[in-house]
């Protein structure tokens, strides 16, 4: 953790007398607690078992007992934001008419069988009006007048199999001018409704952000607006619609929540033919999604972990297994340095779940689980580092996605049911230890945005460019020199909708025909009919006459893949390197990826003396082997020297505290009914250790490495750690 500054002895003083007067002991503020580096959300007022100490308490919900959550949270020292859901909550005001005396319950979600798509309940997926954003903005309101410092509007959601109801039917008219389709009438119908819900989430959220704006400039406040949401790719695949990245272009939004969990990352995917769970590499892909939503935009990301998971029959071990593994597909992502380290912190340190895969067997958090957790939490504050070094396979790799993923998920013809247009392409690579990295298509028109690549991969099958620009771009990017690999055999029905390549005097038959356009496509390729590759300007491209989909399904159609992207570096004069793991390092962590379904070869080993910070023990390391399938996030203790003492890692926030020649002192909190462990380097051993003037035992000191292990039950109050030498 980098040094912090001292906390004056004033300051101690007085959180000490706050406590022994009975009122709430709150943590003292964090000089670093402003960059709002970690959060999580909670419905729940403060609690001792979830005192995770985060910089900020997302409070959920705006109901009008929204007030006192908040200060329960604020007197224990955390910043404030308010987060709810935007398709979804407890909207029975509005749904029933109670807040503009109209019945509104002709908005909510409707399928084809006239089934309304519920949360449970009468809490139902709502198609948004236009007086349902100013519904959500009263509500807001109640946040912003208690003092709220940024809103979430949570999960603009729309299910594709929706879009049967009276309120939809309306919107269809206002917007298309005609009459509404039944979207399972047609690809072209279920292409426009699509776009029709992609457009109503998008107004929605407008409206309260403008709200809020106006609230900004009568107030002279600057509270912030951020929406949490799931990655495209998740969305696409589960069949939701969503408006993704066309909300960084609106005025109000700050940025996101990358929403990726174990829930989402264990969605099965295709690799090789064969269909499992592949939550590692699905979480990668995920955020890297979510990333490519605001890189140059401007715009600010938080990465969700969550410790389990919404299903709640997976045993603890499951449930760890599986965030190690989303958790470190997120630190994989250098870019982003912010993290929402839980939601609903309440379900996990009060929850009861399976033991070894036994269902009536439920028992509360492991102990040793719930250290691991709280260690890495404290870590997470400090991973913004300018020290960034892969070991991994060839990086500048990049495979186009776009918004209209979500667009042709529903009947009559939906594209491949397990993503295999995004997969197909994208696993073959991340298998072989290449970091490729989803780019947004919508975005390429932002300046710089495609710096970093020098290869893309795109399709239209399973998905369509939104306008005409992107390809300018894209074609501009090529002539500078990038390498461009467009694999696709024109067979996807959703070629045929009509959008802006076949109207408006456009007479195209698919999207890829005004691409190759603009990238001078010779019509005559005699050397190589199958996969023509031609030059434009000092780039190149490459066209594989396949659908991802069937690439898929078989071990030669992966080789293909890669294959053609090796072709590609060579060309880009890039050196090609594959790998069976993925290392990162950020400053003195090192993250570590063992891959499976990988290339043959001994796995790597790091060698030197690592701390694991997932092992609550914090045992030394000196060999750390990266086995397929292995997850490490590590410390290093020989990374640049630094004078001693330093804090190394700790189970607890620990804040230091303005010390003498012979004491050194921390105020320490954390999660009440926990295992706290800290962990430092030290010239030599401690003569004394106490905590609240009361002696330590748990002590153990390592003269050979410097290193002093400390041990004690947390407690969700501020205590004087003082170690006397």
């Amino acid at each position: 953790m980098k040094p912090q500054s001292l906390l004056p002895l004033a300051v101690l003083a007085a959180i000490t007398q706050a406590g022994a007067a009975g009122g709430p002991a709150a943590f003292a503020a964090d000089p670093a607690q402003s960059l709002e580096r970690t959060c999580f959300q909670t419905g729940a007022p403060w609690g001792e078992k979830y005192n995770l100490r985060s910089d900020v308490a997302i409070v959920y919900g705006i109901d009008p007992q929204l007030p006192e959550r908040i200060k329960t949270w604020r007197d224990h020292g955390y910043r404030i934001h308010v987060m709810t859901g935007v398709s979804w909550g407890n909207y029975q005001d509005y749904l029933y008419g109670r807040f503009d005396g109209i019945n509104h319950e002709d908005e909510a979600q409707t399928v084809s069988d006239g089934r309304k798509s519920s949360h449970g309940g009468d809490v139902y997926y709502m198609c948004p009006g236009v007086n349902f954003g100013k519904f959500l903005s009263v509500g807001v309101q109640r946040a912003l007048d208690a003092g709220a410092e940024a809103i979430h509007l949570e999960e603009p959601e729309f299910w594709v199999n929706a879009g049967y109801s009276d309120g939809f039917k309306r919107e269809w008219q206002a917007y298309y001018g005609e009459p509404w389709q039944a979207p399972q009438s047609s690809v072209n119908a279920q292409w426009r409704a699509s776009k029709l819900k992609y457009f109503l989430y998008r107004r929605a959220l407008q409206q309260v952000f403008d709200h809020v704006q106006a609230y900004n400039q009568r107030s002279g406040r600057k509270v912030r607006c951020y929406v949490p949401t799931h990655s495209l790719l998740n969305y696409a695949h589960w069949n939701i619609v969503s408006p993704e990245s066309s909300l960084a272009r609106l005025k109000g939004c700050d940025g996101y929540i990358a929403q990726v969990w174990t829930g989402t990352a264990r969605t099965p995917n295709v690799y090789q033919g064969k269909l499992k769970e592949r939550t590692f590499e699905t979480a990668f892909l995920e955020y890297g999604a979510m990333q490519n939503l605001v890189r140059a935009t401007g715009r600010s990301v938080w990465y969700l972990n969550d410790p389990i998971e919404d299903n709640p029959n997976h045993d603890w071990n499951d449930y760890q297994r599986n965030w190690e593994s989303t958790l470190t597909a997120s630190l994989l992502q250098p870019d982003v340095w912010q993290f929402e380290v839980a939601p609903w912190p309440e379900r996990i340190f009060n929850g009861r779940y399976p033991k070894s895969g036994k269902r009536e067997n439920r028992i509360p958090i492991p102990p040793g689980y719930a250290t691991e957790l709280q260690t890495v939490m404290n870590a997470l504050n400090d991973l913004k580092q300018d020290r960034v070094e892969w070991d991994c396979g060839t990086t500048g790799i990049g495979l186009l996605v776009s918004d209209s993923l979500m667009f042709q998920r529903g009947d009559p013809t939906p594209s491949d049911s397990h993503l295999s247009h995004v997969y197909g392409l994208a696993l073959p690579l991340l298998k072989h230890g290449i970091p490729v990295a989803p780019v947004q298509l919508e975005n390429v028109t932002v300046p710089h945005y495609l710096d970093a690549f020098k290869i893309l991969m795109l399709t239209y099958q399973g998905m369509k460019p939104l306008n005409a620009e992107v390809h300018a771009h894209l074609a501009e990017w090529v002539k500078q020199g990038g390498q461009l690999i467009f694999c696709d055999d024109d067979s996807d029905p959703f070629n045929a909708v009509k959008d802006w390549w076949n109207s408006d005097g456009n007479k195209f038959t698919t999207p890829r025909e005004p691409l190759f356009a603009q990238l001078g496509f010779p019509h005559a390729t005699p050397n190589n009919p199958e996969q023509p590759v031609w030059p434009h300007g000092h780039g190149q491209v490459r066209w594989l006459r396949q659908n991802p989909v069937q690439l898929a399904a078989s071990a030669e159609g992966a080789a293909v893949v890669v294959g053609a992207v090796k072709h590609a570096a060579a060309s880009a004069k890039l050196d090609w390197r594959e790998t069976n793991s993925l290392v990162l390092r950020r400053g003195p962590y090192v993250i570590a990826a063992g891959l499976d379904e990988s290339i043959p070869g001994e796995p790597k080993t790091l060698h030197g003396r690592f701390v694991n910070l997932f092992d609550p023990e914090l045992r030394v390391l000196h060999d750390v082997r990266i086995d397929p399938g292995s997850r490490y996030f590590l410390r290093d203790l020989d990374a640049a020297p630094v004078a001693n003492p330093q804090l190394l890692a700790a189970a607890c926030k620990p804040l230091p505290v303005k010390s003498t020649k012979t004491t050194l002192s921390y105020l320490v909190e954390g999660a009440a009914q926990t295992q706290a462990v800290m962990l430092l380097r030290l010239p030599s051993s401690p003569r004394k250790v106490t905590l609240d003037d009361q002696p330590l035992t748990q002590i153990d000191f390592t003269k050979q490495d410097g290193l002093l292990w400390l041990r004690f039950p947390n407690e969700a109050r501020p205590r004087t750690l003082t170690l006397e030498f």
